[in-house]
């Protein structure tokens, strides 16, 4: 045998370098399966998506692996070749997406978008949350609200939503937080509710004291073992009691709500706070509303931002109070009750709250009391509106 043959990898079965077929290197040594490796690779990750040639070498790879004339190592040789080219394949889209990541991502907190996204006039992306958190900002500093990235003026008239980039985004692969597994995030949502295996779970007793939080697929085994069903009747009272206990301060709310719907002399109206500024050397910001009237008095409302603190854009926890004023003079003491809920154009959440005042002529303003909004997420979407709109109910209480 020659020095050529054994180069070759084995005498006259190695043929011609013409015989192989395109991609797949002829030499014995460990750089030859390495040969057609580097070439998918260099054709895969060229410009992200993975090109015609890279397809076809690796299906040329595919079919020489399976040949089954070919000697035993060049099999052998093609077979690991061919994993290369379609690991480098799949590297070359997983670069794609790393890639779209960075160009639609929120320019404010660097994350994919979850809901609405919004563009200022130059194009630059944000979020709904970092958005409407600019704008609140922006109302508390007194300060025009800019894009993070140009410093254009940004508004909820100026700015826009990209659905582009929204259908995009709701395309991109996520991975389940469960299992582990990859969906499109518009589907992933739906996935970890109603269809993953490995979400987390409680019991159908847990009503009745049953601790239980495990994986779904578990749910089964667990319930079929659990030992409350057989608990006595004495225990499921105690139980009772206490959820009857966490009932009854919302059973209270509205039965009280009901009782004043049966008064005599019942007003609404709706409410426009407006934001203004106080003249001290630091400015802080205050709102209020026009006088109106309400069961043939004048009133106005006034509210302030976190108890008007000196920088309530520094604090993540917002939250806003507020006080009922009576502008008119009045002959007799007026006992009243008073609401605030959300207005007819506005989706904010807020919990009712009834609160109780006796106004008179040396008393006409109430305390600044807590106005019962969710959370600061709410707080941040009132702050960034032009005008809070809410809608005020007032109950005279007469004896």
């Amino acid at each position: 045998m020659s020095g050529a043959e054994e180069a070759g990898g084995g005498g006259p079965a190695a043929g011609p370098a013409g015989a192989v077929p395109s991609g797949v290197g002829v030499g014995a040594g460990p750089g030859a399966a390495a040969g057609p490796a580097a070439a998918a690779l260099g054709e895969a990750a060229g410009p992200g998506l993975p090109d015609e040639a890279g397809l076809a070498g690796a299906r040329q790879l595919q079919e020489a692996a399976g040949d089954p004339d070919a000697p035993p190592k060049k099999r052998l040789r093609a077979a690991e070749a061919a994993e290369a080219a379609a690991a480098a394949v799949a590297a070359g889209s997983g670069k794609l997406e790393e890639r779209l990541y960075s160009v639609l991502c929120c320019t404010v907190c660097l994350d994919l978008p979850k809901a609405s996204v919004y563009q200022c006039t130059n194009g630059h992306l944000m979020c709904a949350g970092c958005f409407i958190h600019l704008l609140a900002d922006a109302r508390l500093k007194e300060e025009q609200a800019t894009c993070p990235n140009c410093r254009c003026e940004i508004s909820k008239s100026l700015c826009c939503r990209n659905l582009a980039v929204e259908k995009a985004v709701s395309e991109l692969p996520s991975e389940c937080g469960f299992c582990l597994r990859q969906f499109p995030r518009s589907l992933l949502e739906r996935h970890q509710k109603e269809e993953c295996q490995d979400r987390v779970t409680q019991c159908k007793y847990k009503r009745i004291g049953c601790p239980w939080h495990g994986p779904f697929h578990e749910l089964t085994v667990h319930e079929a073992a659990c030992a409350h069903p057989t608990k006595t009747g004495n225990e499921l009272m105690e139980i009772l009691d206490e959820m009857d206990q966490s009932h009854r301060k919302e059973m209270q709310l509205y039965n009280s709500i009901f009782s004043l719907l049966s008064f005599e002399k019942i007003g609404y109206t709706e409410v426009q706070f407006r934001p203004y500024r106080t003249d001290d050397f630091i400015t802080r910001l205050y709102y209020e509303t026009p006088r109106f009237t309400v069961l043939n008095q004048t009133w106005v409302l006034k509210a302030r931002v976190n108890d008007s603190e000196r920088n309530p854009n520094l604090s993540c926890k917002r939250t806003l109070s507020f006080q009922l004023l009576l502008k008119s003079k009045v002959t007799a003491p007026l006992e009243c009750s008073f609401l605030l809920l959300k207005g007819p154009y506005d989706d904010v959440r807020i919990s009712p709250v009834i609160y109780h005042f006796v106004f008179t002529n040396e008393s006409n303003e109430t305390d600044y009391v807590p106005l019962p909004i969710i959370d600061s997420v709410e707080c941040n979407k009132l702050l960034a509106a032009k005008n809070i709109n809410l809608r005020l109910f007032l109950f005279q209480i007469q004896k």
